[in-house]
Protein backbone atom coordinates (compact mmCIF):
# COMPACT_ATOMS: atom_id res chain seq x y z
CA UNK A 1 0.00 0.00 0.00
CA UNK A 2 1.43 3.56 -0.97
CA UNK A 3 1.87 6.29 1.21
CA UNK A 4 -1.65 7.87 -0.96
CA UNK A 5 -3.53 4.20 -0.68
CA UNK A 6 -2.57 4.76 3.59
CA UNK A 7 -3.63 8.03 4.08
CA UNK A 8 -6.84 7.57 2.04
CA UNK A 9 -7.57 4.45 4.08
CA UNK A 10 -6.79 5.97 7.97
CA UNK A 11 -8.47 8.63 6.95
CA UNK A 12 -11.86 6.73 6.22
CA UNK A 13 -10.95 4.46 9.13
CA UNK A 14 -11.49 7.45 11.62
CA UNK A 15 -14.25 8.91 9.85
CA UNK A 16 -16.39 5.53 10.39
CA UNK A 17 -14.71 5.51 14.28
CA UNK A 18 -15.96 8.99 14.32
CA UNK A 19 -19.73 8.59 13.36
CA UNK A 20 -19.76 5.80 15.47
CA UNK A 21 -18.58 7.65 18.74
CA UNK A 22 -21.34 10.44 17.22
CA UNK A 23 -24.20 7.81 17.34
CA UNK A 24 -23.08 6.42 20.45
CA UNK A 25 -23.21 9.76 22.30
CA UNK A 26 -26.98 11.03 20.13
CA UNK A 27 -28.09 7.71 21.50
CA UNK A 28 -26.80 8.19 25.31
CA UNK A 29 -28.02 12.03 24.97
CA UNK A 30 -31.12 11.00 24.18
CA UNK A 31 -31.28 8.15 26.85
CA UNK A 32 -30.27 11.07 29.40
CA UNK A 33 -32.94 13.37 28.18
CA UNK A 34 -35.62 10.30 28.71
CA UNK A 35 -34.40 9.37 32.23
CA UNK A 36 -34.42 13.57 33.35
CA UNK A 37 -37.74 13.93 31.82
CA UNK A 38 -38.55 10.95 33.71
CA UNK A 39 -37.66 11.99 36.85
CA UNK A 40 -39.30 15.65 36.49
CA UNK A 41 -42.37 13.59 35.90
CA UNK A 42 -42.48 11.67 39.19
CA UNK A 43 -41.36 14.65 40.92
CA UNK A 44 -44.52 16.85 39.31
CA UNK A 45 -46.15 13.63 40.51
CA UNK A 46 -44.53 13.68 43.60
CA UNK A 47 -45.79 16.97 44.22
CA UNK A 48 -48.62 16.75 42.87
CA UNK A 49 -49.76 14.32 45.64
CA UNK A 50 -48.32 15.41 48.29
CA UNK A 51 -51.69 16.14 50.02
CA UNK A 52 -52.57 12.43 49.58
CA UNK A 53 -49.71 11.35 51.01
CA UNK A 54 -49.81 14.01 54.44
CA UNK A 55 -53.23 12.62 54.75
CA UNK A 56 -52.45 8.94 54.58
CA UNK A 57 -49.37 10.03 57.14
CA UNK A 58 -51.55 11.36 59.57
CA UNK A 59 -54.12 8.18 59.03
CA UNK A 60 -51.14 6.32 60.20
CA UNK A 61 -50.06 8.53 63.35
CA UNK A 62 -54.06 8.65 64.35
CA UNK A 63 -54.50 4.61 63.85
CA UNK A 64 -51.55 4.14 66.61
CA UNK A 65 -49.90 7.51 67.89
CA UNK A 66 -47.43 8.89 66.76
CA UNK A 67 -44.44 7.22 69.34
CA UNK A 68 -46.22 3.71 68.09
CA UNK A 69 -45.91 4.35 63.85
CA UNK A 70 -42.64 3.18 62.45
CA UNK A 71 -41.47 4.00 59.62
CA UNK A 72 -42.59 0.91 57.71
CA UNK A 73 -46.26 1.77 58.58
CA UNK A 74 -45.39 5.28 57.26
CA UNK A 75 -44.16 3.76 54.04
CA UNK A 76 -46.69 1.34 53.51
CA UNK A 77 -49.31 4.36 54.48
CA UNK A 78 -47.98 6.34 51.94
CA UNK A 79 -46.39 4.55 49.74
CA UNK A 80 -43.34 5.91 49.56
CA UNK A 81 -40.01 4.78 50.15
CA UNK A 82 -38.39 5.37 53.47
CA UNK A 83 -35.54 7.51 51.14
CA UNK A 84 -37.97 9.65 49.78
CA UNK A 85 -39.74 10.31 53.58
CA UNK A 86 -36.21 11.16 54.57
CA UNK A 87 -35.50 13.75 51.20
CA UNK A 88 -38.90 15.22 51.51
CA UNK A 89 -39.57 15.50 55.02
CA UNK A 90 -36.30 14.68 56.66
CA UNK A 91 -37.71 12.43 59.26
CA UNK A 92 -40.56 11.21 60.58
CA UNK A 93 -41.47 14.09 62.96
CA UNK A 94 -40.66 16.17 59.38
CA UNK A 95 -43.26 13.99 58.30
CA UNK A 96 -45.79 14.36 61.08
CA UNK A 97 -45.20 18.54 61.22
CA UNK A 98 -46.19 18.52 57.80
CA UNK A 99 -49.03 15.80 58.12
CA UNK A 100 -50.66 18.18 61.10
CA UNK A 101 -50.72 21.47 58.72
CA UNK A 102 -52.70 19.63 56.00
CA UNK A 103 -54.84 18.35 58.62
CA UNK A 104 -55.34 21.67 60.28
CA UNK A 105 -56.28 23.16 56.70
CA UNK A 106 -58.37 20.17 55.87
CA UNK A 107 -60.07 20.55 59.04
CA UNK A 108 -60.57 24.69 58.24
CA UNK A 109 -61.98 23.69 55.17
CA UNK A 110 -64.29 21.29 56.53
CA UNK A 111 -65.59 23.75 59.10
CA UNK A 112 -66.18 26.50 56.62
CA UNK A 113 -68.54 24.23 54.55
CA UNK A 114 -70.50 23.38 57.64
CA UNK A 115 -71.14 26.95 57.70
CA UNK A 116 -71.64 27.97 54.44
CA UNK A 117 -74.48 30.54 55.01
CA UNK A 118 -76.92 28.39 53.27
CA UNK A 119 -78.98 27.77 56.33
CA UNK A 120 -79.47 29.34 59.31
CA UNK A 121 -76.83 29.77 61.47
CA UNK A 122 -78.49 27.47 64.26
CA UNK A 123 -79.29 24.69 61.54
CA UNK A 124 -75.44 24.42 60.74
CA UNK A 125 -74.18 24.46 64.17
CA UNK A 126 -76.98 21.12 65.23
CA UNK A 127 -75.84 20.00 61.95
CA UNK A 128 -72.01 20.21 62.63
CA UNK A 129 -72.77 18.50 66.11
CA UNK A 130 -74.31 15.78 64.47
CA UNK A 131 -71.43 14.87 62.47
CA UNK A 132 -69.02 15.17 65.49
CA UNK A 133 -71.67 12.50 66.79
CA UNK A 134 -70.97 10.54 63.51
CA UNK A 135 -66.81 10.25 63.95
CA UNK A 136 -67.57 9.36 67.96
CA UNK A 137 -69.28 6.52 66.57
CA UNK A 138 -66.97 5.50 63.89
CA UNK A 139 -64.02 5.59 65.98
CA UNK A 140 -62.74 8.62 64.57
CA UNK A 141 -62.91 10.90 67.38
CA UNK A 142 -60.86 8.27 69.13
CA UNK A 143 -58.34 8.36 66.72
CA UNK A 144 -57.89 11.76 66.80
CA UNK A 145 -57.82 11.77 70.64
CA UNK A 146 -55.25 8.85 70.75
CA UNK A 147 -53.15 11.67 68.47
CA UNK A 148 -53.76 14.04 70.56
CA UNK A 149 -52.59 12.76 73.76
CA UNK A 150 -49.65 11.94 72.08
CA UNK A 151 -48.89 15.23 70.20
CA UNK A 152 -49.74 17.01 74.24
CA UNK A 153 -46.82 14.72 75.51
CA UNK A 154 -44.79 15.88 72.14
CA UNK A 155 -45.45 19.64 72.79
CA UNK A 156 -44.30 19.50 76.14
CA UNK A 157 -40.40 19.08 74.32
CA UNK A 158 -41.23 20.42 70.58
CA UNK A 159 -41.98 23.81 69.72
CA UNK A 160 -42.82 23.55 66.87
CA UNK A 161 -45.62 20.78 67.81
CA UNK A 162 -47.00 23.36 70.27
CA UNK A 163 -46.98 25.97 68.46
CA UNK A 164 -49.18 23.99 65.65
CA UNK A 165 -51.39 22.65 68.57
CA UNK A 166 -52.08 25.99 70.30
CA UNK A 167 -52.79 27.34 66.65
CA UNK A 168 -55.37 24.97 65.90
CA UNK A 169 -57.25 25.15 68.96
CA UNK A 170 -57.66 29.11 68.77
CA UNK A 171 -58.71 29.42 65.44
CA UNK A 172 -61.33 26.59 66.04
CA UNK A 173 -62.10 28.26 68.82
CA UNK A 174 -62.02 31.74 66.76
CA UNK A 175 -64.27 30.13 64.44
CA UNK A 176 -66.88 29.00 66.74
CA UNK A 177 -67.26 32.29 68.55
CA UNK A 178 -67.60 34.01 64.79
CA UNK A 179 -70.28 31.37 64.41
CA UNK A 180 -72.16 32.23 67.72
CA UNK A 181 -71.61 36.07 67.58
CA UNK A 182 -73.23 35.54 63.72
CA UNK A 183 -76.35 34.09 65.43
CA UNK A 184 -76.36 36.56 67.76
CA UNK A 185 -76.64 39.18 65.37
CA UNK A 186 -79.02 37.88 63.21
CA UNK A 187 -81.21 37.50 66.11
CA UNK A 188 -80.76 33.56 66.44
CA UNK A 189 -78.95 33.80 69.58
CA UNK A 190 -79.67 36.35 72.57
CA UNK A 191 -76.69 38.79 73.17
CA UNK A 192 -76.82 38.04 77.02
CA UNK A 193 -73.84 35.56 76.86
CA UNK A 194 -70.73 36.62 75.55
CA UNK A 195 -69.45 34.61 71.98
CA UNK A 196 -65.82 33.69 73.00
CA UNK A 197 -67.41 32.13 76.54
CA UNK A 198 -70.26 30.31 74.45
CA UNK A 199 -67.13 29.09 72.14
CA UNK A 200 -65.07 28.23 75.12
CA UNK A 201 -68.07 26.07 76.59
CA UNK A 202 -68.77 24.00 73.24
CA UNK A 203 -65.19 23.38 72.32
CA UNK A 204 -65.42 21.78 75.89
CA UNK A 205 -68.40 20.28 75.27
CA UNK A 206 -67.20 18.65 72.37
CA UNK A 207 -63.58 17.18 73.78
CA UNK A 208 -65.68 15.90 76.53
CA UNK A 209 -68.17 14.55 74.54
CA UNK A 210 -65.45 12.82 72.42
CA UNK A 211 -63.51 11.56 75.85
CA UNK A 212 -66.79 9.91 76.91
CA UNK A 213 -67.40 7.83 73.45
CA UNK A 214 -63.95 5.74 74.20
CA UNK A 215 -65.90 3.99 76.88
CA UNK A 216 -69.53 4.99 75.77
CA UNK A 217 -69.97 4.60 71.73
CA UNK A 218 -73.80 3.94 72.04
CA UNK A 219 -74.90 6.16 69.26
CA UNK A 220 -78.43 6.74 71.10
CA UNK A 221 -76.47 8.70 74.33
CA UNK A 222 -73.76 10.46 72.25
CA UNK A 223 -76.89 12.23 70.36
CA UNK A 224 -78.68 12.84 73.71
CA UNK A 225 -75.56 14.54 74.79
CA UNK A 226 -74.74 16.52 71.76
CA UNK A 227 -78.40 17.38 71.73
CA UNK A 228 -78.29 18.64 75.46
CA UNK A 229 -74.85 20.47 74.66
CA UNK A 230 -76.33 22.51 71.70
CA UNK A 231 -79.58 23.15 73.77
CA UNK A 232 -76.80 24.78 76.75
CA UNK A 233 -75.53 26.63 74.03
CA UNK A 234 -78.61 28.20 72.61
CA UNK A 235 -80.93 28.77 75.06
Amino acid sequence: MNEHSRYSYLNNHSSIILNKHSKLSTLRLSRLDKLTFGASDRMRNAEFDREKVLRSAMTAFMDKGYGKTSMQDLTKATGLHPGSIYCAFDNKRGLLIAALEQYKTDRSAEFQQFFSGNHTVLVELKAYLDNIVQECISCEAAKACLLTKALNEMAQQDEDVQKIITENLANWQQGIADVIAKAQANGELSHERDSQHLARFLVMGIYGLRTFAHTHPEAETLQQLAEQLFADVTA
